[in-house]
Formats: C-alpha cells, structure tokens, sequence
C-alpha cells in the first residue's frame, strides 16, 4: 500500500507535527506498507533528517505553507501526481493557517481528495462541538460566536464528505453523529508517542520540576502556573523550578518574550525555547510533575498521553477533553479551577509533598498511556484504510 499523509512535520514549527513524526514512524513498521508520501510543509532535505530507514520508502513532498491561499492548489496537484492508494489528512481547524479563508479552503481540500478518486481518511483533532470559543480566546463577543459557530458548522459538513473521519474521543463519535447525521465516524485513540522503559516514580534525591509542554498563548497560559509555583514554594520551603517548555501559539506571536519580561525577577524560572524531538525524552523525565495550565481545551491532549508514558503526575483543570480522557481512558490528577494560582498551587503541594500520593497517579497514568501505543493506532490506521479500499473496489465492481 502507498499511504499519502498531509500534515506538517517536523521540523515545521505548525500544530500536530510531533503527531505525524511518531505515526508514520510506526506506520512504516507495517508489514503491509510500501511508500508513505507526506505532503507537507517542510523541504525533503530537512524532513529526511528525522526519517531513518526502517522498512519502508517515506517520500517527502514540500506543497503547502501556513497561511497560503495557494495550498489548496499545490496540495490537490502533488496528490493527483504522486496517486497514493489513500490519503490521511492530519487536521484540526486552524491547520492551514490562522487567517480565516486560507485555514476554511483547506479544509476542503479531504472532500476533493475524494472526488478525485482516491479514498480519503481525516483524522479531526478538535471539533466545533467540543470547544468553548470565548475561553479557548477565539471570540469574546456574543455575535461574533454565532457567526464562528455557523461558519465552524458548515466547515465540519464539508470535513465530513470525507470517506471516513478518524476522532480521539468517545464523546465526538456521538456529538458529530447526532449534529450531522452522519455514520462515517470512528473512534481511533490519540495514542502513545513512545513507551520507555519503567519510569523511576519515586525520583529521589532528584531536583524538584515544575514543567509545563506545548505552543502557548491562546488557552494555554503560563501566567497562572508561575504564581502557583511561586505559592507552593513559599508553603513548602522546596525550591521548585518552574520550567516552560515549548513555543508561542502561532496565533500569538511573542507572548512568552512578554512573559519573561513580566517575571525576569522571579529565581528558578527556565523558559526552554523549542524543544527538539530527541530532547523531549528528558525534559519530561526530569520533570517531577506535568502542568496543564489551560483555560480550555481543543482535542485530545497529546501532552497527557506523553506524561503518561513517561509516569508523570499532572496537575490540570476538570474541564473538557481532559475530564473526558480521565473518563475514557483512565489517567489521573490533581485538579484545579482554571485561572486560580492558588486553587493549581493546592494540587502541586499535594504532590509534591506526598511522594507515595505522587506515585500512585503516575503509575496510573503509566497504566493509561501503554494501553494504546502509537503501534497500535497506526494498526487501527491501516485497518481503516482497507476497509475503504476494499469498499470502494467493491462498488467499483457493482456499477460496472
């Protein structure tokens, strides 16, 4: 089979990048593939860096920018010349772009796919459904919700033209279906990036780290997180170091240049800058407890899964997808009211301060993370897109 991926990766700086690296490097384990083509934003030569030979041919073609009212051009045109068996786009809404007509018209690039004769898989981060816009920091303004609710509507109709529409949450097979009346929906875990070896849980004698991992800026704010930690030291005596790991949201260019600037007084405070994929490994297994300092979520946390499998505890809100992930899948916390430094700081005591407590959740959250490896997702993948193959040849064979 020759499996074409659109979606960035890295070392493209867009959303969803760090998924595709660990997919189509398990994917290309299959015994069954032969090619993957990933249409994507990066030129070959960088791409090839993070790609070693592992059984398979991985072809890289550089056909879309972020923002790019062309990408639905390009795109359209590198998959009708390289013709793969079947197509998976790797999306979320705001994938193509922040700005509204080139992040809408790639969204309907899945649908033409399609129509072009080519059987078509999306995998759907988030979902309209799912997301409150005024706190997620999309809108604010009553009208202005509406108009985004119904443009996000009609974009979630043109999504679903695809073949099949790959969700990570139990709860979004049933919003769309319900909402669209649709029945091309399945549920495919987010997954594991990476299961290392047994975690060390206890990490004693082990300098104590506050760390928090993503893009942030939108709902993902680090304010919070700080104040909460300078809370907890002042409680517990512990010097805690409070290490940000990751980079602006692109929506929100220079939000932690500000940040820093804000606290450039505050004592044990690291801000790591862009965290390499070789180096994810240890910015998490240095780390004494994950934070989630969000205000909102859009989508299964990746984050999560990843603390998971490196037997992290996590402090974060009871809120949206990650309640529903601590409902479907089994991970566990100590949770806090978004926005209260003091409610987040309560939970990082708590851990903190309670070694056997802290160990409990992280063995349940190692538990959690290992019951759906990346091995497995890519298998359920493959799956899929034999299915459809085999369904499209099929009614192929009727009509003629």
């Amino acid at each position: 089979m020759r499996i074409g991926i659109v979606t960035s990766f890295p070392p493209s700086k867009v959303t969803l990048n760090e998924y595709a690296f660990h997919l189509v490097k398990h994917m290309r384990q299959h015994a069954d593939v032969k090619e993957i083509i990933l249409f994507t934003d990066v030129p070959e030569d960088e791409a090839k860096i993070h790609l070693k030979d592992n059984g398979c041919t991985v072809r890289v073609v550089q056909c879309w920018k972020f923002n790019s009212m062309r990408n639905i051009l390009t795109i359209g045109k590198a998959i009708r010349s390289m013709r793969p068996d079947t197509v998976l786009y790797n999306l979320q809404f705001m994938k193509f772009g922040d700005r509204k007509i080139p992040a809408a018209l790639g969204l309907f690039l899945p649908w033409l796919t399609k129509l072009s004769g080519i059987p078509t898989v999306v995998l759907i981060h988030n979902i309209l459904e799912a997301v409150d816009l005024n706190s997620a920091g999309f809108s604010n303004n009553p009208v202005k919700t509406r108009i985004l609710n119904a443009i996000g509507r009609a974009l979630t109709k043109v999504v679903l033209k695809a073949d099949k529409v790959a969700v990570t949450i139990k709860d979004y097979v049933t919003m769309l279906q319900s909402n669209y009346l649709v029945n091309n929906i399945e549920l495919i875990p987010h997954g594991t990036f990476e299961i290392p070896g047994s975690p060390d849980f206890e990490m004693q004698d082990r300098p104590v780290k506050l760390m928090t991992f993503g893009k942030f800026g939108t709902y993902k704010k680090v304010e919070t997180m700080i104040e909460a930690g300078i809370i907890a030291r002042n409680q517990t005596g512990i010097p805690m170091e409070i290490v940000i790991a990751g980079t602006d949201n692109p929506n929100t260019p220079g939000y932690l240049d500000s940040v820093k600037e804000k606290y450039k007084d505050i004592p044990m405070l690291t801000f790591t800058g862009y965290v390499e994929e070789e180096d994810v490994p240890k910015i998490f297994d240095e780390s004494t407890v994950v934070i989630f300092p969000y205000t909102s979520t859009t989508g299964s946390s990746g984050v999560l899964h990843q603390a998971g499998s490196y037997g992290k505890a996590v402090v974060m809100p009871d809120l949206g997808d990650l309640a529903r992930l601590v409902e479907d899948e089994g991970y566990r916390g100590e949770f806090f009211e978004p926005d209260n430094p003091l409610s987040m700081a309560n939970g990082i005591v708590n851990l903190v301060t309670d070694t056997s407590y802290r160990c409990e959740i992280a063995r349940a959250n190692f538990h959690a993370a290992t019951a759906y490896p990346m091995s497995r997702i890519a298998s359920m993948y493959m799956d899929t897109f034999t299915q459809i193959i085999v369904e499209r040849g099929s009614s192929e064979r009727m009509a003629a």
